[in-house]
């Protein structure tokens, strides 16, 4: 019988208990809505509670519909829009002013923000979360190994590098998936002239393992056993502990005098110092070159991918690239040391103007998320603190007042001798203003050498005909670009 009591007791204590909870989170709630209420809000929906418009929105993602999608709203409601994504509330902000004020770097409020996911993998501190001061002096250390003074020092090296590569992976092949091998060797370029890591075992090991990283970052963030998240969180411990060696390596390198401060990226965060005289943690430097590692990578492989891609769909494009490689190419021949330099990648200027204009039509990055840290405003609209932001590139680049004739492939409308001018912040493919990407350059280096090889030494053919793009997140696509590979030498 008192069991009986205490029982009810403690049941009647956890109903009050749970009804208390629940009348606090509907008051704060209502609190909540009626200051958002006294808001002007921009115009929009925020559709189902949680759910929001995100099924529809996350299907237009995937089959690199999602300008479409934001488009179709953006006519309804006007270049800035309200809704509902992943149980979070988001203003979608359209259009040049919209990117100026983005990415302008002045103190409008907004920041950038990782998915938990991303921020599980990458670490915290990283160069992405990061904002402000610890933003400009974590950048700072990068711009100084990825600036054109500085590539234009190894670009020799990474043409022997990238040669190497390309010649090794197609060596007697017949047939290639061209976003693998893009993945490859790309990942290799930047492993060896990033991070110093010149043992083929040391980069396949991390290059496996980056694989597994990046599909977790787009996961559930369930650490259970088997999932996508933990395999990613055990891959990212991996990376970690390579990293934490190379570290104790450029410690004695720079203790010894065997190692400058600008000999590697690594040496450039060591090297780095705040403005109280102290150095980076050795975690963060980690999590920044994880960060690097990510950013570096994909949007590289991305933008080769499309290049093989529409050079073997466009015969004119084609001949035009080889005509340019060819005769530089036979510039190189007659050089002493038979290398690229500086020079030579100033020249590749219709591949690049090729290069420029897929990134236009499918950017690597078609948009982000970042979020409001305090109120603010934007064309008359509040944004209220806790609330997602959304940029879209595309809302810019396929712009008809910006471009014309924005959905057609035209090189040439990237030709410094064109008439036509870019205005700042509609053409942000590598984003804009103080947060564009510090590796611009070095991916600008990187692809125009890899090009070169490639089609110096081989032709293709697509083995599937005009093979859609999807985004999954990055825009690739969806069979791997197979193309059957020839050898000049033996055409």
């Amino acid at each position: 019988m008192e069991a009986v009591f205490a029982l009810d007791k403690l049941s009647s204590t956890a109903v009050i208990s749970l009804a208390t909870v629940i009348t606090l989170l509907a008051v704060i709630w209502a609190c909540r809505f009626s200051l958002i209420q006294r808001k002007k809000l921009p115009p929009g929906k925020l559709g189902l509670p949680f759910i929001g418009e995100s099924i529809s929105f996350f299907r237009a993602h995937k089959h690199n519909n999602i300008g479409k999608w934001i488009e179709e709203r953006a006519i309804k409601y006007g270049p800035v829009f309200k809704t509902s994504l992943m149980g979070e509330n988001v203003v979608v902000m359209t259009g040049e002013a919209s990117h100026r004020f983005i990415f302008s770097g002045r103190d409008n409020g907004i920041a950038a923000k990782l998915a938990t996911s991303a921020l599980a993998i990458l670490g915290k501190n990283n160069i992405f979360d990061l904002h402000g001061s610890p933003h400009k002096l974590v950048r700072s250390a990068i711009m100084s190994f990825l600036n054109s003074e500085c590539i234009q020092r190894y670009v020799s090296k990474m043409d022997s590098l990238v040669k190497e590569q390309v010649l090794q992976e197609l060596n007697d092949k017949e047939t290639v998936q061209v976003v693998l091998l893009m993945k490859k060797i790309s990942f290799i370029a930047t492993a060896s002239l990033l991070f110093g890591l010149p043992e083929a075992k040391e980069r396949d090991g991390l290059f496996k393992d980056f694989t597994i990283a990046v599909k977790g970052m787009w996961s559930v963030p369930l650490n259970l056993p088997g999932s996508s998240f933990r395999k990613a969180v055990q891959a990212r411990g991996r990376i970690f502990k390579l990293f934490t060696n190379l570290i104790a390596e450029r410690k004695r390198g720079l203790e010894d005098g065997s190692m400058g401060s600008h000999d590697d990226v690594i040496l450039c965060l060591l090297s780095l110092r705040d403005e109280n005289g102290k150095t980076l943690p050795d975690e963060e430097i980690i999590n920044n070159l994880i960060a690097l590692m990510m950013a570096s990578h994909d949007t590289t492989s991305v933008l080769l991918s499309l290049i093989v891609r529409e050079l073997a769909k466009n015969a004119s494009v084609y001949d035009k690239v080889l005509e340019e490689q060819n005769e530089i190419a036979e510039v190189r021949a007659i050089a002493s040391d038979g290398q690229l330099g500086w020079r030579e990648i100033q020249k590749m200027r219709y591949t690049w103007n090729v290069a420029q204009e897929l990134m236009r039509l499918t950017p690597p990055i078609i948009g982000n998320f970042r979020h409001a840290w305090r109120d603010t405003t934007f064309n008359g609209y509040d944004i209220p603190k806790g609330w997602q932001v959304f940029w879209l590139a595309t809302s810019t680049h396929l712009d008809d007042k910006i471009f014309e004739d924005p959905v057609k492939f035209n090189p040439s409308r990237f030709d410094t001798n064109s008439k036509s001018s870019v205005p700042p912040y509609t053409y942000i493919p590598f984003g804009a203003g103080p947060r564009v990407c510090p590796g611009a350059e070095f991916a600008r280096t990187e692809v125009l050498l890899i090009i070169h090889h490639l089609i110096t030494n081989y032709k293709w053919t697509a083995m599937v005909e005009d093979e859609l793009v999807v985004r999954d997140p990055m825009p690739f696509p969806n069979k791997g670009l197979p193309v059957k590979i020839y050898s000049r030498h033996n055409i």
